[in-house]
């Protein structure tokens, strides 16, 4: 089953075209996010940053995808680790951060405040963004539901970066898919988030090494 989705993401990073690599220069990649991120329950090497890392390089592409996802964390926390991220020296940083601001019920403006900041840092270096969207359970309100969700797609117009609409889609609510805590992804979770991004990461990198 594992290594039917590996060979999966590969096939779907090559079927849009994805050129081999001209030089053997590594492609250093950041997954700047959360306990979605970090592999909680699971490990790091079964977190969907290593999932991606190993698509990539089963496609010819080298990367080293490195894991900044810390549990708990908010997009305040994101604003504060965004130097140590972007002291890896980055061509791409994922931003994956959002999660807990909506459990925790985080002013919508405060949300994008900080991902404006993260943002902003990493354009101002030259690292290519890639956003990855996320939607609050409706604890406080529908209007606030809607207004977090909208948050996502209004950044990546803004600042002109893909956006991966919304992250766990297949895997919020599926049982198959996470953990007993029914809200950390399990590896096969895992799995389908990274092929959730794989597509337009896929896009980036295109960029990425025409440039």
């Amino acid at each position: 089953m594992y290594s039917l989705m590996m060979l999966s993401l590969a096939a779907v990073l090559a079927s849009g075209g994805a050129p081999r690599p001209r030089t053997a220069e590594v492609l250093k990649i950041v997954a700047l996010g959360d306990s979605l991120t970090s592999g909680h329950g699971i490990g790091r090497s079964h977190a969907y940053p290593a999932v991606l890392e190993r698509a990539l390089r089963e496609a010819d592409v080298p990367a080293l995808v490195i894991n900044h996802g810390v549990s708990g964390d908010t997009t305040a926390g994101g604003v504060r680790r965004i130097e140590a991220a972007l002291a890896e020296k980055p061509d791409i940083l994922m931003v994956a951060l959002g999660a807990n601001d909506g459990l925790r019920g985080v002013p919508v403006t405060t949300v994008r405040r900080n991902l404006e900041r993260v943002i902003e840092e990493a354009q101002a270096r030259g690292v290519r963004v890639l956003l990855c969207g996320m939607d609050a359970l409706p604890l406080y309100g529908w209007q606030y539901t809607m207004d977090f969700h909208q948050v996502y797609p209004e950044l990546a117009s803004k600042y002109n970066v893909p956006l991966v609409p919304f992250l766990l889609t297949g895997v919020v609510a599926n049982q198959a898919m996470l953990l007993p805590d029914m809200i950390h992804p399990n590896a096969a979770g895992a799995q389908a988030i990274a092929a959730n991004i794989l597509p337009y990461l896929r896009e980036l990198v295109v960029v990425v090494r025409s440039s």
